[in-house]
């Protein structure tokens, strides 16, 4: 089926990208696998190549575009190759839509050069070790000085996606306690210089996929964080977390449509050029019928993310349409990759294999953004039950 979401422009991207993956990063991804993590200079890379600042307004030296759909391209080719940019999608799938929404003028200024260019990455530290999806339960707390000229930051965050090579994060804290009506009251949005008195990396954590993503904890021992890095009102922040939620959600969903449509791809070669029995595994009927079932799955989650993809960019993605693309695709992807490792046999599980990688860097998806239970959830209440 001819797809419509994408035009010229996104398919001259795709050729694009498509090129500097061969040449700048499937050579090195061994290597980066047993780094655990992206070189720091590779994100300096990403900024050359323009990937950074699609969707920056021109006034603060980026493309000006406002579309989700080039960064739904990046999603489809980095899976294709197998591969993915380390811990550099947090910076504009995550980070930029808060930067644009209640950064000022002079924070703009200040930061997205560095932004588009890959010189200051940034990452966004919400969770926290006591709290897990609990938000509103945070124990981090940002205390105005005496002067009126900073906050003082303390307390701990963990599973900090890019937290490693971060050069400023986007830190929720509490800068007021809760009130008595409202437990989310008080929390404010802070971005923090890595480089401050106090701000520490702790562990480089070690997940069971993702491993070219940099995930670490943070800690803050009296940190000096300026009035003038406040990212929007005091006391706030809980209200703007949750307003770029539906993007973050179809980050995913599209991801792991992708993923999924990828491992058809990894599958279908490796069973032509697999012989068992003096036959290719391809040549059985068991193998057509599980890799025809895996299409259809793949086919319904194309069309799905596709029409979140277009309600995004037209403003009109609600939350439960938001909720329901990503529980759909992240559990077809799920299901649709255990079945092509099956495939493989005994090579499904070495590392080696890329559809060994996408079994274990696909899990997290039904996790992070919102569990799967949380999504039916949102999908429920908007159903009136």
């Amino acid at each position: 089926m001819r797809r419509t979401v994408y035009n010229e422009d996104h398919e001259s991207f795709r050729q694009t990208l498509r090129a500097f993956i061969e040449a700048e990063v499937v050579p090195q991804y061994d290597a980066w696998l047993s780094e655990g993590q992206a070189p720091r200079d590779f994100y300096r890379k990403l900024g050359e190549l323009g990937v950074f600042g699609i969707e920056v307004p021109e006034e603060y030296g980026g493309a000006g575009i406002e579309s989700f759909k080039f960064q739904a391209v990046i999603s489809e080719e980095t899976a294709r190759a197998g591969v993915s940019f380390g811990g550099s999608g947090v910076h504009v799938a995550l980070c930029l839509p808060y930067l644009k929404a209640y950064a000022s003028d002079e924070q703009m200024k200040r930061w997205m050069p560095g932004f588009v260019s890959g010189d200051i990455m940034f990452a966004i530290a919400m969770t926290e070790p006591g709290t897990g999806s609990d938000l509103a339960g945070m124990k981090t707390t940002a205390k105005l000085s005496e002067d009126g000229t900073h906050y003082v930051l303390n307390g701990a965050k963990t599973f900090i996606t890019g937290g490693v090579h971060a050069d400023r994060v986007i830190v929720c804290a509490r800068t007021a306690p809760p009130s008595a009506d409202d437990r989310r009251f008080g929390i404010s949005l802070l971005v923090v210089d890595t480089k401050s008195e106090g701000y520490a990396v702790g562990r480089k954590l070690d997940k069971i996929g993702l491993k070219t993503s940099d995930t670490a904890e943070l800690s803050f021992t009296d940190v000096k964080v300026p009035v003038a890095d406040l990212l929007g009102e005091e006391n706030k922040g809980f209200s703007y977390l949750g307003q770029n939620l539906p993007q973050e959600r179809l980050g995913i969903a599209f991801g792991a449509y992708a993923q999924a449509a990828a491992a058809i791809r990894f599958t279908k070669q490796y069973v032509q050029d697999r012989t068992v029995f003096g036959k290719s595994v391809a040549s059985f009927q068991n193998t057509k019928f599980e890799l025809a079932a895996c299409q259809a799955e793949v086919d319904a989650a194309e069309a799905v993310a596709d029409r979140a993809l277009e309600a995004h960019d037209l403003g009109e993605l609600t939350a439960a349409e938001a909720a329901s693309a990503k529980l759909f695709c992240t559990e077809v992807a799920s299901r649709v990759i255990d079945r092509c490792l099956q495939l493989h046999g005994g090579y499904g599980y070495m590392n080696e294999y890329p559809i060994a990688r996408l079994y274990a860097d696909n899990r997290v998806n039904r996790i992070y953004g919102g569990t799967s239970e949380v999504m039916k959830m949102i999908i429920a209440k908007s159903m009136g039950l």
